[in-house]
């Protein structure tokens, strides 16, 4: 039976198996923990804690992913893995979803749209995230 990962693998597929990096994966993990604490810096703008919060998600599930021995070439799977890679479930990728979204409009339409409600969302799943990520071994 093929495993989530590898049915991912392949000629114009996004993911490719890359072995995991402790130095990677601790740059990740570190850059995740800084932009996770700094969004949640009151004194910022709304717009600027969600950036961070998102970015913090984003390398933080990366992380996850690497750890697995995996690389991808869609910033949007390594939320879409989450199952796999952390074990977590849809209360936690439906609102990191949700973010990339909303960050893409942002990014590529100029319409970031974001209010206390989903950056507080954003926040608590990120957090969740970073639990799950501290908790892997060194691979």
């Amino acid at each position: 039976m093929t495993s989530p990962f590898e049915s991912l693998c392949g000629a114009g597929k996004p993911l490719r198996q890359e072995a995991p990096d402790a130095k990677e994966l601790a740059g990740l993990k570190r850059s995740g923990r800084a932009r996770l604490k700094d969004a949640q810096n009151a004194a910022l703008s709304l717009e600027s804690r969600f950036d961070l919060a998102y970015n913090a998600a984003h390398a933080l599930c990366l992380a996850a992913l690497r750890w697995h021995g995996y690389r991808s070439s869609n910033r949007y799977i390594v939320f879409q893995l989450l199952p796999h890679t952390l074990g977590l479930g849809p209360e936690v990728w439906r609102v990191l979803s949700k973010c990339h979204d909303i960050r893409n409009l942002g990014e590529y339409e100029g319409d970031l749209n974001v209010d206390q409600r989903i950056l507080t969302d954003l926040i608590k799943a990120c957090q969740v995230v970073a639990a799950r990520v501290d908790a892997l071994t060194s691979p």
